[in-house]
Order: structure tokens, then C-alpha cells, then sequence
């Protein structure tokens, strides 16, 4: 089925957002044609009784399965018809176009409206002549010290202990029965926890300070008004805690001896040189990353746009994941709080694809091959293997990506002024 477009009466509004809004009209000779192909089809198909197979008349048809015949013919013609119109409107939507004020009768020209997005065209009057500051990020001894003693404590050994009140730090095992009016309520059920990491509320943690390993006391709980379940927060409890069990985490010592065990390291100074270089590593990505942000920033603002919210939403949907078990109210909620820092991630990407089109940037594919030949280096792998790897994976959208925004930052620092703080 295809409808002449010369037929159609189409009208565009242009909505904000990069929202757009076509009203269709379909000639009823149109529509009646279409409407007739339908009911000869569906009545070479049906089998009814006082009727020889594909020799139903069109009223029976009409008579017994109308409602049927208008959804299909409805489904059909306006398909068909945003099709043509979009065409005609030279129009190419970037999302789903929502059907409004379906006006049908039989034998009448047949008007319709649908709702979609295009894709913004972002004009950029100021690309530099910005100034912005990169942070100086000092990487001192106590840093180096403070990344040590994470080590430490990632390889520590915890030890049993046999008595004594629960203090923080220590991992503890506790049986936490609810109470009402005094007497069991519900299931009890046992729970691990180390204390002072926030892995219980603030009164169940001071309540199992309170207790010796044997122990048993019946408190009563407050959830605090930050509680993930905000239907929970201000709401006190009865609670009976047992104190199973208390361990005491065994921390190795500082030494050439660790050092070895964590890695090509042949003492412990070199692991500490490891440390340092990593964390300077870090700062100055962070102060590029500064640099950047304030860049986007100053380019937004002098080259303001809106953006669909279509595409808003398919990042806060992609950014959630699965959502099928969240309650649709406080899922509402939440969407709803993601969409300022979305909306701000979605135009970063739609600015720096807009840069990297005026000034020619895209990644090459000898810059991509000269990247994917680093890894391999780096991996002491063949390149041919890396880019399977990167293929299969779907990282290699990715990699380009990358390549591409390097590019569009570092012509954007050569248009602006970058002081070091």
C-alpha cells in the first residue's frame, strides 16, 4: 500500500525542544480505497458457514469484524501517511512520533496529529577567547601514606575473638529479631556487619556497642530521615540483637615483604614510587578534566540551545538500567532528579560533536589503528586481536569516541586562554 503524497494536506509546527507536530490529512477517497483492499483481503481469508471459502461478501464482512477493519485500516493509512509526509516535510525523527486527534468516519477524509523529535542543529556563533584555570593538584607524602595503609588493610586477616564489647572496626556477627509490645515478631534472621562503615543505621550500630560476644539486649531503633526507603524515615522499631560473634581485622606490616606480594615490586620504596606516580597520574587527569568542564561550560553559556527530551530520556533510562521492579512512584521521582545533570551530559556530547563537524575533527582510521597498535603494546598482544576484542565488545564506538573528543579539547584549549591556578 503506498498513498500518493500529492494527495496528502500536511501541516508542520514547530514546537520547543526540537519538538515538532504534523496534522495530516487523508482524502476519504483515499482512505475508502485503502479501506476496501482490507475487507477483500480479510474476506479471501475467512471461513464462515453458508459461505464458500474466499467468496464472503463485503457487507458480511462489514457486519461481523467492522471494529477489526478500522483498526487495521487505521494503523495502515497512518503509517503510511507520516511516512509520506515526513518526506515530503524532508523530516527525520530521532524519536517515536505519538499519535494525537485521530478524526476518522467512514466516508470522510480521514485527519490525524503525531508528535516527534529531530535532531537539533546547534549553532555556534563563540568557540574561544574564554578564560579558565587548571587546578594545581599536589600529590604530598601523607597522600602516598593514606593509599599505603588501604593496602594494608586490603590484605589484612581477620581473627576471631573470643569476648569483648564490639568496637568499630571489628566485623561483626548479629541475630536481629523485631519485636512488638515486647514479644517476638516476624523472622529472625542473622546479619554480618563491620562496625563504623555505615552498613547498619547509626542506632543499631551504637546498640551493638553496647553488647559483650553472647550477649542479648532490646533496644529500640530510629531510621534516620536519609533512609533509602523513604516510607521508613522517622520510623522507630523494637529490635532484640544478639552478639554472635566479633572479629578483629590483622593488619601485615609496611615492608619489603608486602610490598613483593602485591606485585613486580622489589621493595617497598618502589612500590611507594608506584603509589606516587599513579596518584600524579590521577591529579592531572583531574585538572584536565577541570579544564575541560569549565571549557564546556563557558561554550554553553555563550552558545545557549535547547535539546530534545526524548534524547534526556533515553539517558536517564540507559543510566537506571533495569527499572521493572522499582516502584513506579519513586522510580517517577528519580527520573525526575537525573534529568538537570542529563540533560547538562547530553548537551556536552551534542556540543562536542557540533565542534568536531565544523572543524573536521572525527577520529581517522590511521588515528584509531595508531591508538588499537598502543594497546597492543601496552597488553604485549597483536593489534589484529585488540581490534576483535574492541569489535566484539562494542568498544570500538568507544575508542573512536575518545579519539574525537581529545581531538575537539585540545583545539578548544588553543582557542582560549588555560592559566595554571
Amino acid at each position: 500500500m503506498a498513498i500518493d503524497p500529492s494527495t496528502l494536506r500536511v501541516d508542520l509546527e514547530e514546537q520547543d525542544s526540537w519538538r515538532r507536530r504534523l496534522t495530516v490529512t487523508i482524502p476519504a477517497g483515499s482512505v475508502q480505497t485503502e479501506r476496501n483492499k482490507i475487507v477483500q483481503k480479510l474476506g479471501g481469508k475467512l471461513k464462515l458457514p453458508g459461505f464458500r471459502k474466499g467468496k464472503i461478501p463485503a457487507h458480511v464482512v462489514e457486519q461481523k469484524f467492522g471494529p477489526a477493519v478500522d483498526q487495521e485500516l487505521l494503523d495502515q493509512v497512518i503509517g503510511d501517511a507520516y511516512r509520506q509526509a515526513l518526506r515530503v516535510e524532508s523530516l527525520e525523527p530521532i524519536s517515536e512520533g505519538q499519535v494525537e486527534d485521530v478524526q476518522y468516519r467512514k466516508r470522510e477524509d480521514l485527519t490525524f496529529s503525531i508528535s516527534f523529535d529531530v535532531q537539533p542543529v546547534i549553532d555556534l556563533q563563540r568557540l574561544g577567547g574564554f578564560t579558565v584555570q587548571r587546578p594545581k593538584l599536589e600529590v604530598t607524602e601523607e597522600d602516598v601514606d593514606g593509599v599505603m595503609e588501604r593496602l594494608r588493610d586490603q590484605h589484612g586477616v581477620w581473627r576471631p575473638e573470643e569476648g569483648g564489647e564490639a568496637q568499630d572496626g571489628n566485623l561483626v556477627t548479629v541475630e536481629m529479631q523485631p519485636l512488638k509490645d515486647g514479644e517476638p515478631f516476624g523472622e529472625s534472621r542473622p546479619y554480618e556487619i563491620t562496625l563504623g562503615s555505615g552498613e547498619a543505621i547509626p542506632d543499631v550500630e551504637a546498640a551493638i556497642r553496647t553488647l559483650e560476644v553472647g550477649e542479648t539486649g532490646d533496644f529500640t531503633v530510629t531510621f534516620p530521615e536519609d533512609f533509602q526507603d523513604e516510607e521508613r524515615r522517622g520510623e522507630r522499631q523494637q529490635l532484640r540483637i544478639t552478639l554472635l560473634a566479633r572479629k578483629v581485622k590483622e593488619l601485615p606490616e609496611l615492608n619489603d615483604e608486602l610490598a613483593r606480594s602485591l606485585g613486580d615490586f622489589q621493595d617497598l620504596e618502589e612500590l611507594r614510587n608506584r603509589v606516587r606516580e599513579d596518584l600524579e597520574r590521577e591529579a592531572a587527569n583531574q585538572a584536565e578534566m577541570a579544564v575541560r568542564g569549565q571549557l564546556v561550560d563557558n561554550l554553553l553559556q555563550a552558545n545557549p540551545f535547547q535539546v530534545p527530551r526524548s534524547m534526556v530520556d533515553r539517558y536517564v533510562s540507559s543510566f537506571l538500567g533495569d527499572t521493572s521492579k522499582l516502584d513506579p512512584e519513586m522510580l517517577a521521582r528519580t527520573q525526575e532528579s537525573l534529568r538537570p545533570e542529563a540533560e547538562k551530559v547530553v548537551k556536552r556530547v551534542l556540543l562536542i560533536g557540533r565542534v568536531a563537524e565544523l572543524q573536521g575533527l572525527r577520529a581517522t582510521e590511521d588515528e584509531v589503528d595508531e591508538r588499537v597498535q598502543l594497546i597492543a603494546e601496552k597488553n604485549n598482544t597483536e593489534p589484529a586481536k585488540v581490534y576483535a576484542q574492541l569489535q566484539k565488545s562494542g568498544n570500538l564506538d568507544a575508542l573512536e569516541r575518545e579519539i574525537t573528543e581529545q581531538k575537539v579539547y585540545e583545539f578548544l584549549k588553543s582557542q582560549s586562554r588555560v592559566d595554571e591556578a
